[in-house]
């Protein structure tokens, strides 16, 4: 390690922006030595990774102070602070506010001082954080919301992140012009539940009544993108947002799970496979372009065959081509841990490279379908970047990190990444 204070990040966008939150306040409080891992939960496999990861950073710095938040940290502080390579477990409450980090000064003694987890259903309020940039991103996320008041069966997310709060419009929109003017192209709105915004809020403005004020307030940004979000709680405002306003991204990731009813039903999610139909063809009307992801759990308990089938079959005949898909994860104290029929792990494994084999076609065709487009894109690492829909574009001539550029498509590459020429160095 060679910086003073190192944030690993598991999981979400949300995660991401929080991560530059901690390492703010962890630089502002004169941390040194420190690692800050900042786990996920939302399966057991993304759990084992990170105590994986806490071995080896141990292993490789005998002499850092190893800290650990994020949800897995919430909802198994215990098992956390049991590891021997650990020095403190904190939460995704305290994670957030400087005076954590500024009581870090004092040495970590004794088991009792290891675990400093509150209660976090009781946090009823989130504090806007100023970022003024991203360490090695160039785009910039923004933390809209937190929290769940849902409690689909197979989710633990909930206990990990307390009820839903929603940040006030004008500390968004502040934060996006500071952002801007630190020269970010592209801001990225995150959150738990993103779709439930603005409920606990004076009024209880929408999520669209947020996206199209903030667009009004901030012109200069150029690009505006929404990440994952409920397909049952869309408003109207949010609609016609994307229906008359560019700069917002035409790519919308969905929070589906499954495209079976009764799985649905048995998540406890709150819209039917019909719903999902309706909800992307909707969205198409408004802006006939635009491309889909979705979160997909694969042998939930009592998933057929057939059931299974009828989640490839909706996501081929909707075509929505980036599916990001993982078997069905037990997690204790989950309400679908005790349902007794049980899909076998290697058959959930099975269902879940189906579903990465049927993103990796329909993206495939959707990215030949681009060769010869002229499109808009995001330069981020090694002269590689992302289009307004979320394709991946490798471009021939040498470009700065940051800068958006007209790009022509000239081809697609083996890894499903498309080729590209510069046509102008500045987009319109």
């Amino acid at each position: 390690m060679t910086k003073k204070v190192e944030v690993i990040t598991f999981g979400c966008r949300l995660n991401t922006y929080e991560s530059e939150v901690m390492r703010n306040h962890a630089k502002d409080a004169g941390l040194d030595n420190t690692i800050i891992v900042n786990t996920c939960a939302v399966t057991a496999e993304a759990e084992r990774q990170a105590r994986q990861s806490i071995r080896k950073l141990r292993k490789e710095n005998p002499n850092h102070k190893i800290i650990v938040t994020g949800c897995a940290a919430q909802v198994h502080a215990e098992e956390f602070s049991e590891m021997g390579e650990v020095d403190l477990v904190i939460g995704n409450d305290e994670k957030m506010k400087s005076d954590t980090y500024q009581a870090m000064q004092n040495p970590f003694l004794g088991h009792n001082q290891k675990i400093k987890v509150n209660d976090i259903m009781e946090v009823e309020e989130i504090s806007p954080h100023l970022v003024s940039g991203f360490d090695g991103h160039t785009r910039a996320f923004i933390q809209v919301q937190n929290g769940c008041n849902h409690r689909c069966t197979f989710c633990i997310i909930p206990y990990g992140r307390g009820n839903s709060r929603s940040v006030a419009m004008g500390e968004i929109v502040k934060q996006i012009q500071t952002l801007v003017k630190q020269g970010y192209k592209e801001i990225v709105l995150t959150g738990v539940d993103i779709s439930s915004y603005g409920e606990d809020l004076p009024g209880k403005p929408t999520l669209g009544q947020m996206v199209k004020r903030l667009l009004n307030l901030v012109p200069e940004l150029p690009r505006l993108r929404i990440s994952s979000i409920d397909c049952i709680e869309i408003d109207d405002d949010l609609f016609n947002v994307l229906k008359d306003e560019p700069r917002l991204m035409p790519h919308m990731h969905l929070s589906l799970q499954s495209g079976d009813t009764m799985i649905l039903k048995r998540m406890k999610r709150r819209h039917s496979a019909d719903d999902i139909v309706d909800l992307v063809n909707r969205l198409r009307s408004c802006r006939p372009d635009i491309t889909f992801g979705a979160d997909i759990i694969a042998g939930f308990p009592t998933e057929t065959e057939e059931m299974f089938q009828n989640t490839m079959d909706i996501i081929e005949k909707l075509n929505i081509t980036w599916i990001h898909a993982f078997p069905y994860s037990e997690r204790k104290g989950t309400p679908a841990e005790r349902i007794p029929k049980k899909v076998p792990m290697p058959i959930r494994r099975e269902r879940a490279k189906k579903l990465r084999d049927l993103s990796n076609k329909l993206q495939s065709n959707f990215f030949k379908s681009q060769i010869g487009n002229i499109v808009n894109v995001l330069v981020e690492k090694n002269n590689r970047g992302y289009t307004e829909h979320y394709a991946l574009v490798e471009i021939e001539d040498s470009i700065p990190e940051g800068s958006l550029v007209q790009v022509q498509i000239t081809g697609l590459k083996s890894n499903n990444t498309l080729q590209g020429k510069i046509i102008m160095e500045e987009a319109v």
